[in-house]
């Protein structure tokens, strides 16, 4: 194992890999750790979609720029990504969803992202095969979609013909601290000397956070997607209904399924140590998320308690948090689906899989440096609509660490902003 570097970057999903990629590309001796696999575990999980349309107003500088990035993306990582761009259909459920579409267009009006809202009539002139009768809906022809279980990889691959030195299965044990300064990075391997260490490793940032004394108010949830068999063709647009199923087709005729905002949460000490944080969002949201009382708290206790024995700490509870689809959203995905293009009444299904999602108190992530200790930058906490972000997130921190000062501006997702209280409710559309 290297014994220094002038950046560690813990967390191999897209976020990690694309700030590898784009330091690598500027000659920057990086190193990447990842636990599992890098380029292969949360970030391979997501739906796919690449949209601005309906995210917070905070996010769109970065959604904006992200949607320069992907037309090109594939060419400059040397991959098939599966990039899709026919836009993103967001389909309302109630007259007040659909003033809230309109609030958003006039909102983000200012940033050119040519989002329209259409009527009932207009959705079926999009998709002909969909079924029902719409009170519209806001679709924005510049989004797409691309595929989750190639891109973080390509990012990988990239980076590491750039120079970048990739370790799997190689999780960081510690982050020490020297005169308020990150000075080294310890892990299963052996101790990294670095002088910037970045936090990009999901569902785990906060307990690393932790390792430098910081609070990072950060929880887990979990999502359930399903992909079907290969199809004939229904559409390239990404389309999701609120309160019922959001779907979009590959190149190869399977479709990816899920339920719109239907999410589950395992009660952990996390959720105790930062209830103060979320419970006003979940008094809003409760319909929307599961909370489970069961025996991942007690695994969550002994793995915390240091002076049991290996045996009895058990595994991490996270590690195995995302290994349990929910069968019943699985089959509530298909029945609708069915319902809405009748063509795919009880199309089988090829796989089903759970995935982590770190959610933040306001929905939005979490990008900078932190005040203290110098040197520790985090990436975190996308709350569900990270993986779009990958490119430009990966771009915008490399320019901070190598030109102190990124392109776009940040101000926005610090995270001095929980100790200012300085938070909202969710802005996001979606």
């Amino acid at each position: 194992m290297k014994s220094q570097a002038d950046v560690v970057v813990i967390g191999g999903g897209i976020m990690g890999s694309a700030i590898a990629y784009y330091l690598a590309n500027r000659k920057t001796d990086v190193v990447l750790l990842e636990k599992g696999t890098a380029g292969g575990e949360q970030s391979t999980r997501a739906w796919g979609f690449v949209r601005q349309q309906g995210r917070d107003i905070a996010e769109l500088p970065l959604a904006v720029a992200m949607n320069r990035i992907w037309p090109e993306l594939a060419a400059e990582l040397d991959a098939d990504l599966e990039w899709t761009q026919d836009g993103v259909l967001l389909v309302a459920d109630t007259e007040e969803r659909l003033q809230q579409f309109r609030e958003w267009v006039d909102a983000s009006s200012d940033y050119g992202i040519g989002t329209q809202i259409v009527s009932g009539r207009e959705i079926h002139e999009l998709i002909p095969a969909m079924q029902g009768t719409f009170l519209g809906g806001m679709y924005t022809p510049s989004d797409g979609h691309a595929e989750p279980t190639k891109v973080p990889m390509a990012f990988t691959n990239a980076a590491r013909r750039l120079g970048a030195t990739i370790y799997d299965g190689c999780a960081a044990t510690g982050i020490e601290v020297t005169a308020g300064r990150v000075t080294a990075v310890h892990t299963e391997r052996g101790t990294i000397h670095t002088p910037i260490v970045v936090c990009a490793a999901g569902a785990w940032s906060s307990r690393l956070a932790r390792m430098v004394g910081l609070e990072l108010p950060q929880l887990v949830v979990r999502a359930t997607v399903a992909e079907t068999y290969p199809v004939e063709p229904v559409t390239g647009i990404g389309v999701a209904i609120h309160g019922d199923v959001a779907f979009r087709q590959r190149p190869n005729g399977s479709i990816y399924m899920s339920i719109l905002g239907q999410s589950d949460h395992e009660l952990m000490i996390d959720s105790v140590r930062y209830a103060r944080w979320f419970m006003p969002n979940f008094r809003l949201n409760r319909e929307f998320i599961h909370v489970h009382v069961n025996t991942a708290l007690v695994r969550d206790i002994a793995h915390s308690v240091p002076m049991l024995p290996e045996r009895l700490q058990g595994a991490d509870p996270l590690s195995s948090y995302e290994s349990v689809p929910a069968r019943n959203v699985v089959e509530h995905a298909r029945a609708r689906l069915g319902t809405l293009i009748p063509a795919l009444g009880n199309v089988p299904i090829l796989r089903t899989w759970g995935g982590k999602i770190d959610m933040m108190p306001d929905a939005i992530p979490v990008i900078g440096a932190v005040d203290r200790p110098t040197g520790f930058i985090l990436a975190t906490g996308f709350s569900g609509h990270g993986f779009a972000l990958g490119p430009i997130v990966g771009q915008v921190v490399s320019e901070l660490i190598l030109d102190n000062q990124p392109s776009i501006d940040l101000h926005a997702l610090r995270f001095s902003r929980f100790a200012e209280r300085d938070l909202a409710p969710a802005r996001a559309a979606v």
